[in-house]
C-alpha cells in the first residue's frame, strides 16, 4: 500500500489534536489582564504540549519520508500512536486547570510515556518491513534520546506524587531535547 493516506489521515488527526488543545482554552469573561491570570496554568500546560505535538508531527513526517510503503501492521501501529496523542488535549486541559496537581501530571506523564513507547513500536514495524539493511533501518537505529526521554518519563511520573513541578520540570527538558532536530533521516536519504 501506498504511504500516502497514511500521511494525510495522521496529518488530519494532529491537526484536530491541536484544534481541541486551543479550544480548551475559555476565554475569560473580565476585560483586563487580571481576567487572564487564572488561565496562566492553562496556558503552559497549553504550550508545554502544543510543542509536544509539534515534535511528533515533526518526527513522524521526517520518519515516512524514508518510508516507500506500508502494511496493515504499520497502519494499526501509526492508529495506536495516534490514540495516545489524541489523549493529550485530555491530560493537557485537566493538568492545566488544576494547577498542576499531583494525579493530573502523573496521568500527562503516562499519556507521553505511552506515545514514546508507540512510537518506538511504529518505528521498529517500519524497520521490520522494510528489512534491517534498508536505508530507513540506518536513519533511524538507536539513539540516547528515545532511551532518555522514556527513562525521565519513568522516573518523573512517580516523582509527581512527592513534587510535580520537578515531575514537570522533567517533561520539559525532555521537550527541549526534541526540539533540537534529529537529521539522521535527512543525512541518511540526502547523497
Amino acid at each position: 500500500m501506498v504511504k500516502g493516506r497514511l500521511e494525510a489521515f495522521s496529518d488530519g488527526v494532529i491537526a484536530i489534536i491541536i484544534t481541541i488543545m486551543v479550544l480548551e482554552i475559555k476565554v475569560p469573561h473580565g476585560f483586563n489582564l487580571a481576567a487572564l491570570r487564572p488561565l496562566i496554568p492553562v496556558f503552559f500546560s497549553y504550550v508545554l504540549s502544543f510543542i509536544y505535538i509539534g515534535i511528533y508531527w515533526n518526527n513522524h513526517h521526517h520518519l515516512l519520508q524514508a518510508v516507500r510503503n506500508v502494511n496493515g501492521r504499520i497502519l494499526w501501529a501509526n492508529m495506536h500512536l495516534l490514540f495516545w496523542l489524541s489523549l493529550i488535549p485530555f491530560v493537557t486541559g485537566w493538568m492545566g486547570e488544576n494547577h498542576f496537581a499531583a494525579i493530573p501530571v502523573v496521568l500527562y506523564g503516562t499519556v507521553l510515556l505511552l506515545a514514546a513507547i508507540a512510537y518506538f513500536i511504529l518505528t521498529r514495524t517500519l524497520i521490520s518491513h522494510h528489512g534491517k539493511d534498508s536505508s530507513l533501518a540506518l536513519a533511524v537505529g538507536g539513539t540516547l534520546k528515545e532511551k532518555v526521554s522514556v527513562v525521565f518519563y519513568a522516573v518523573a511520573i512517580p516523582i509527581a506524587f512527592l513534587n510535580s513541578w520537578f515531575a514537570c520540570a522533567l517533561y520539559v527538558l525532555v521537550a527541549v531535547i526534541w526540539l533540537i532536530p534529529d537529521r539522521r533521516i535527512e543525512k541518511t536519504l540526502i547523497p
